[in-house]
């Protein structure tokens, strides 16, 4: 694959996104933020490292001057943590065991998953709904197991792993620029200010 038949298909794709989920997904972290539940981000390898991302920008990217903090946690980053859940009892745990204590109603677990079939993705959801919190997804292919634990799914229309990833850091940018519109009530939304 030429690096321009990958780009395009990149374009191919961000073109067929669906933007009225992206939206709603914004609408419920802003009825999270406004009811101060806390929002739990999570996925494996570059989901990992997105939900990180993701948790740096939603939390002190939309900081400002007599504004509130918004609640949100990225559980990819505790090393430590994670390493001994797995170790101790299994990798489909790291997730789960980091929520139990922690979720509760009205918060929100967003996973993140290229396939949607990762177990310990999906044991968090479930932990998620037991607990009576919503869920929200990232997702690509057909949406996998995870579309049906997931109150809001947004799923990339594509078989490629690396456009659906690609795909994921622009819808995350997306929905980080608009939150952060409606949090600090700017008539456009901007990255101005915000530092990487």
């Amino acid at each position: 694959m030429t690096t321009d038949k990958y780009l395009r298909g990149v374009i191919d794709v961000l073109e067929q996104l669906p933007v009225s989920v992206i939206d709603e997904v914004v609408d419920r972290l802003f009825q999270a933020y406004r009811q101060d539940s806390t929002v739990y981000l999570f996925g494996n390898g570059g989901s990992a490292a997105l939900a990180s991302h993701a948790a740096c920008d939603l939390g002190k990217g939309t900081t400002g001057p007599g504004k509130k903090p918004f609640r949100v946690v990225s559980l990819t980053d505790n090393v430590a943590l994670i390493t001994a859940w797995a170790n101790d009892t299994s990798y489909e745990n790291i997730f789960a065991a980091q929520l139990l204590p922690f979720i509760q109603e009205g918060d929100i677990a967003f996973a993140i998953s290229g396939s949607g079939n990762s177990p310990n993705v999906l044991h968090g959801l479930s932990v998620a709904r037991d607990a009576g919190a919503s869920s929200l997804g990232l997702t690509g292919f057909s949406g996998g197991k995870m579309k049906a634990l997931c109150d809001v799914c947004i799923t990339v229309p594509s078989q490629n792993m690396q456009h659906i990833e690609d795909s994921h850091l622009c819808i995350m940018h997306a929905v980080f620029l608009a939150f952060r519109q409606c949090v600090l009530g700017t008539s456009e939304p901007q990255a101005r200010g915000v530092s990487a």
